[in-house]
């Protein structure tokens, strides 16, 4: 008997394209026992409110009949939403569709805890899906396969390796477990599901087959790296990460113990790009975008999303803007122009004096003898925000926000001005892991010019600034978010390991002031455990 595992990189809301992907996966594998897809992989995932709309619903039943008719000597296990008919409960079902010739048998998810495994606090699923605690049993062949969707698999309760999960509640013990995913990436979680499928498997001596979404859509990224498990808590197949994949194996190797795992998890930093450049990528290809524009300061952080923009996107579609003002380091200007001809990407150079001349002008008669301050600081920034946004709508080049998670948790960034975007790339990454990602991107030649790397941060915004006037030292102010946002320490607890309590005290005040700021800009590609997207917080609060 020969499973193929399907793993895809749908579209939501493309059924069509979708359909015809699903379609020529199966073709590819026939003569396969069963071919198995990703957890809602007609209609992709997240479909978010989508599923809300009749006509939506109505195209993937369209979408299911079409592909039974024109694969019905394949046996498919897709994903799909099904009408809840029963006139109780909610209006669909997460399902996985079997068809195979005039069989159609429909296994319907049972649990739903998206903020533990999918990192995205929408509530859709149990706004819209019916949990089923129905034993979903496929019989294929001779063999009994236990249907898993998603977190049915995975162990539910504080302990996610001690509690119960869905196989727990089987009667009779199935042969093979086969689990549909849409599992999101991040950087820690690669081991822990790996291990906890692991453990699954050894538990049950059942072999288990785990297929898992690949591709990203729009904040959210999906990592594939689809996995066959053995008896033993064994990988005996393995799929890529961040790549489509349609693999066969024989299941044989169940019986023979043989392992053919070549599956290593990469280390952090090559997680972390493989991930943005494949974040970026889809955010253009799945909506047809073709080319990047974003400000070049001279600066790490813009210096490094253009050479991931170059990467995803190729660097003849990628233009940087540099703007200097005044207050510009010449090594800011020379360092930018290097950032853009190593990689061998467009830029144009568009001091900001004159536009921000004519502004002082504008507004003296109002702000009078008032000194320098922040206005003027932010004034420069919301002339680059209007300059970038006006090349992107002249060229229809999509502007890329270049903030970090560090600037974007203590507020250090401008509203309109550089926290302007229609994609934040780097919004996830604290600054010091930012400097690791690029030492990472040079670790065979220089990408991103070292003295960009090794100079000390600076917005250049009024004369001989750095960063460290208004933060702590990132190292520091890296370290407090850290258990801050990751582990979510209070202030009490973080000066308890030992950090300053002044210093605590400034930098909560400082993330609990901006959660306004972080609600406007741009969707940031989520690749930790805890993005800003599944930190709902009150912006109103005390």
């Amino acid at each position: 008997m020969k499973i193929t595992l399907a793993q895809i990189n749908p579209i939501v809301g493309d059924i069509d394209g979708n359909k015809e992907k699903i379609i020529a996966a199966a073709q590819q594998s026939k003569g396969s026992s069963l071919v198995v897809f990703p957890e809602l992989s007609l209609c992709g995932f997240p479909p978010y409110n989508l599923l809300g709309y009749s006509d939506f619903i109505e195209r993937c039943e369209k979408a299911v009949d079409e592909i039974a008719e024109r694969c019905d000597t394949i046996p498919l296990l897709i994903g799909a939403p099904v009408r809840n008919n029963s006139g109780k409960g909610k209006p669909l079902f997460n399902a996985a569709v079997f068809l195979h010739q005039d069989k159609r048998q429909i296994f319907k998810k049972k649990y739903f805890n998206m903020s533990r495994h999918r990192g995205d606090v929408s509530t859709f699923e149990s706004d819209y899906f019916e949990p089923t605690d129905e034993t979903n049993i496929l019989q294929l062949g001779c063999m009994k396969v236990a249907v898993t969707i998603g977190e049915d698999l995975y162990n539910v309760g504080d302990d996610e390796f001690l509690m119960t999960n869905r196989i727990d509640d089987f009667e009779e013990k199935p042969e093979i477990i086969v689990n549909l995913a849409a599992d999101r990436f991040d950087y820690q979680r690669a081991d822990k599901r790996k291990e906890i499928l692991r453990m699954t498997a050894l538990k049950h001596e059942i072999p288990l087959i785990y297929v898992n979404q690949v591709g990203a859509n729009a904040n959210l990224i999906y990592d594939g790296g689809s996995m066959v498990f053995g008896y033993m808590g064994y990988v005996i197949k393995s799929l890529p990460f961040f790549e489509e994949e349609i693999s066969t194996f024989d299941c044989e190797l169940f019986i023979s113990m043989k392992r053919e795992d070549n599956q290593v998890i990469p280390p952090k930093m090559e997680l972390i790009h493989d991930a943005l450049v494949l974040g970026i990528r889809d955010f253009f290809r799945k909506q047809g975008f073709k080319k990047a524009v974003l400000g070049l300061s001279g600066g790490l952080d813009s210096a490094l999303v253009i050479a991931l923009a170059a990467k995803a996107l190729g660097p003849e579609n990628v233009m940087g803007i540099l703007m200097p003002s005044q207050y510009s380091s010449d090594h800011s200007v020379t360092d930018a122009i290097a950032s853009a001809e190593n990689l061998g990407c467009q830029y144009h150079i568009v001091p900001i004096k004159t536009a921000y001349d004519a502004f002082e002008e504008t507004l003296k008669p109002i702000f009078k003898d008032l000194p320098f301050d922040v206005t003027e600081e932010n004034l420069q920034a919301r002339i680059r925000g209007t300059i970038v946004m006006a090349m992107s709508n002249k060229f229809g080049n999509i502007l890329l926000n270049t903030s970090n998670k560090s600037e974007a948790s203590v507020g250090y960034g401008t509203l309109y001005g550089d926290l302007c975007g229609s994609l934040s790339v780097i919004g996830d990454l604290y600054k010091t892991e930012a400097f690791e990602l690029c030492r990472y991107i040079n670790r065979d030649k220089e990408i991103i010019p070292w003295h960009t790397i090794n100079k000390p941060p600076s917005a250049e915004l009024r004369p001989n600034q750095q960063d460290t006037d208004s933060l702590p030292d990132y190292p520091v102010l890296d370290a407090i978010l850290y258990q801050h946002i990751e582990l979510s320490k209070s202030a009490e607890e973080i000066i308890e390991q030992g950090f300053d309590e002044v210093v605590v005290n400034k930098v909560m005040k400082m993330v609990y002031r901006n959660d306004f700021k972080r609600f406007q800009i741009a969707p940031v590609l989520a690749i930790s455990p805890k993005p800003f997207a599944m930190r709902e917080m009150p912006i109103v609060k005390k």
